[in-house]
């Protein structure tokens, strides 16, 4: 399917920059569209943790269109212009092998900086250093997660993620526990796929245990490939950026979907929420 350029005023691209090495970069088409607007960051873990930076192409170019510069970590591999996939890192009979990690996601965070002060870059002067936000899908959520207690973070999004209950880590090359979850500083919101998502177990409990930041759980019945293959990134992509705007930009109108007894999502029957703190 061709990449699909979002629905927001500014229509997206996905790129290989020169100065930034095995990541993937979705921005607005035209910077110069943006006026005296700045734009907000989102670095993003890969499902799988794999090094498709391509993987989620609709959902981040539908954020990019936005107003937002976000990063995946990784290689253009599935869509167009994907380049041969290589071989994985070797992993046991039992468990997921990680291609990529939470430093490589956290690294898009200090190139957008960098660049929001290199004289002769796209993008200087057009980031607003205080709107950076994190997300991942999956095995990315928790690289989001690990990424999430740095404090250039003003914003966290975990699709179809959660530490795992029972203490395990199915996943060679993360170790992670419930104690991660006591690095958030930040409102929260998880994003799962319903009973049959593999990941609702842990998503759901790590939203219990979360007490001390402002969370909120959207549960839509897709699964646990959520929206991300739908053009345009289907409807968690448009809840996604209103998360962004109302947590990076102070948005009122996009507020509306999450706070309140009568917000969007808590009126939308395809939408289960639970929240603390949010309202």
């Amino acid at each position: 399917m061709p990449d699909t350029p979002g629905t927001g005023p500014y229509p997206a691209l996905k790129e290989m920059d020169s100065t930034l090495a095995d990541h993937v970069v979705y921005r607005p088409v035209d910077l110069k569209a943006l006026g005296t607007g700045k734009l907000g960051v989102l670095v993003w873990g890969n499902g799988g943790c794999r090094d498709d930076g391509a993987s989620a192409r609709f959902h981040l170019a539908e954020i990019a269109s936005h107003g937002y510069l976000v990063i995946a970590p990784g290689k253009i591999l599935s869509g167009p212009g994907a380049a041969a996939v290589p071989q994985s890192r070797p992993a046991s009979a039992d468990r997921l092998a990680v291609v990529t990690t939470a430093e490589d996601v956290r690294a898009g965070i200090g190139w957008a900086l960098a660049e929001n002060g290199r004289k002769g870059s796209p993008y200087y002067g057009r980031i607003d250093p205080k709107m950076v936000a994190v997300a991942g899908h999956s095995c990315g959520g928790l690289q989001a997660l690990q990424v999430a207690g740095d404090p250039r973070i003003s914003a966290v999004i975990v699709h179809n993620s959660g530490v795992f209950t029972d203490g395990s880590n199915p996943i060679a090359g993360m170790t992670v526990d419930k104690s991660l979850l006591k690095t958030l500083h930040t409102p929260v919101l998880y994003v799962l796929g319903g009973p049959g998502d593999i990941a609702y177990p842990n998503g759901t409990d790590d939203v219990r245990k979360i007490e001390h930041v402002p969370v909120m759980l959207a549960d839509l019945n897709v699964g646990h490939g959520g929206t991300f293959r739908e053009p345009n990134g289907g409807a968690v992509a448009q809840v996604s950026v209103k998360w962004l705007d109302w947590q990076l930009r102070g948005d009122a109108t996009a507020a509306k979907t999450f706070k309140g007894k009568d917000c969007g999502l808590c009126t939308d029957k395809t939408w289960t929420v639970e929240k603390k703190r949010i309202d």
